[in-house]
């Protein structure tokens, strides 16, 4: 199986490449992040100025002309296809009722910025106090729940905004 990639430059062109593809570019590197490039008997001179590693994404200067690119594989193809975001973190935007209980305290307000980890409320359940803390930074959008509440698994307790 030969390595493919998926190859976009400047958020607007798409091209696919593979191991043919890239065994024609004659590159020598010839100082730090620059190189001497070339591709069907013509010369292009090349140096990346600036990499994320992570995102898979550079910004190249080929000929004093400065392109954008993000690199992808198959693998990261269908990662993103399958809705998921190399590198990137879930958005939680709101916590529903794990399992049946009684809203025991609230400990934030509607339009209170919280940060990750602080405490939203308390749910009693089968004789337990369960906490719930926030998943990430943010502001509290809407209190659907009030203490001394009853609520079943999956009612919406706190939305975020």
């Amino acid at each position: 199986m030969s390595a493919s990639y998926s190859v976009k430059v400047n958020d607007a062109f798409l091209f696919d490449l593979d191991e043919e593809n890239i065994s024609q570019l004659d590159a020598v590197s010839v100082g730090l992040d620059k190189f001497h490039v070339l591709h069907q008997n013509t010369p292009y001179k090349a140096e990346v100025i600036a990499s994320d590693f992570l995102n898979k994404k550079y910004a190249v200067k080929v000929n004093n002309n400065t392109y954008v690119i993000a690199i992808s594989n198959p693998l990261d193809l269908l990662i993103k296809d399958m809705g998921f975001e190399v590198g990137k973190v879930k958005q939680v935007n709101f916590i529903k009722a794990p399992m049946p209980g009684l809203i025991l305290e609230i400990g934030v307000e509607v339009g209170q910025i919280v940060k990750e980890n602080d405490c939203l409320l308390i749910l009693t359940a089968m004789k337990m106090e369960n906490s719930f803390l926030s998943p990430r930074d943010g502001v509290i959008k809407s209190i659907s729940v009030s203490v001394g509440d009853s609520v079943v698994k999956g009612d919406l307790l706190i939305e975020f905004e």
